[in-house]
């Protein structure tokens, strides 16, 4: 229990965050390409509560991989209903990837000043900046699965042809059953396409001089999210 709980209080601040940006993104920009449902609805709005879906967030911290309540598109609102999705559909896997990579800098400041600051101060915010990194990462290749009803189907169908693109997109409620399969029952392959550019990410963000810090003066390893 005393694990858990150090775990949830490491975890569950970045982790709303991130989903929250993620949906809060979609609906941003497709305000901004001339559909308001978001923003009448009052989901523009880094609220958790406004976005927060239980089972996602429970998710989250299981199986490294969660949702908030999807934020409400009128596709039929924007101005040029294709090309615009394509941007409204990214904008949730590269609002994560920006996190990501504002944790990691944030990481490498902290580190640099880290014998002038309490070590009661800096490790957790260095352990809740690490899964920064690493839960957005996850969310924004996750939901890159050219798969609908996932973002990179999204994108995907904005970029084929009409006739094409309406046979693709209504694969959408077979895709979201295909998903949660995926998920629970072959989470191996799921990995498979995850783990290498998670991993490649995590290099790339972190490095390894910065992680082998983490590990000596950190409980990093106790937390085990750099295990997918």
């Amino acid at each position: 229990m005393e694990n858990f709980l150090f775990k949830l209080s490491i975890m569950l601040v970045p982790g709303i965050f991130a989903v929250v940006c993620h949906e809060v993104s979609h609906g941003y920009i497709a305000y901004k390409f001339g559909d308001p449902t978001a923003k009448d609805l009052g989901r523009l709005t880094l609220n958790p509560f406004k976005h927060i879906d239980p089972i996602g967030l429970l998710m989250l911290f299981i199986i490294k991989i969660g949702w908030a309540k999807p934020v409400p598109v009128n596709v039929q609102n924007l101005r040029n209903p294709k090309k615009n999705m394509i941007w409204v559909a990214a904008a949730g896997p590269i609002t994560n990837f920006l996190l990501a990579s504002i944790s990691a800098l944030l990481i490498r400041g902290i580190i640099e000043i880290y014998s002038i600051i309490p070590t009661y101060l800096t490790e957790p915010i260095l352990l809740m900046l690490v899964f920064s990194v690493f839960i957005n990462l996850v969310l924004a290749l996750f939901n890159l699965i050219p798969v609908p009803p996932l973002d990179g189907g999204r994108v995907v169908a904005g970029f084929l042809p009409y006739r094409l693109s309406a046979a693709y997109s209504r694969i959408e409620p077979y895709g979201m059953i295909g998903i949660i399969l995926l998920v629970v029952l072959f989470p191996a392959i799921l990995s498979m396409l995850i783990v290498p550019p998670l991993n490649a990410g995590l290099y790339f963000l972190i490095g390894p001089d910065t992680l082998a810090f983490l590990i000596k003066n950190t409980a990093i390893i106790r937390l085990g999210f750099l295990q997918f």
